[in-house]
């Protein structure tokens, strides 16, 4: 039996994060069309998985990835309609 087994749900936060991120961070950029709401999801599920995966230290890269452009993609719709409404 192997003592180090990686293979376990645990092992999917930063790709997931990584994914959710980067759909956040174009459907920001398109936000025009689809509305704030698919950035402002999948960001917030992008920073809360990538910051659970920095924590578990588990893919890190893929995390720190993924809490970047999730945090990227909810500032940009929140920080636009901010700046259109004052």
């Amino acid at each position: 039996m192997a003592t180090g087994a990686t293979d376990s749900p645990a092992t999917l936060y930063g790709p997931v994060s990584l994914v959710l991120g980067t759909v956040a961070l174009i459907a920001a950029v398109f936000s025009g069309f689809v509305g704030i709401a698919i950035p402002l999801l999948a960001g917030s599920l992008a920073v809360t998985f990538g910051v659970v995966g920095l924590v578990n230290k588990l893919n890190r890269g893929q995390c720190a990835i993924g809490l970047a452009t999730g945090s990227l993609g909810v500032l940009y719709p929140v920080l636009l309609v901010a700046a259109l409404n004052a």
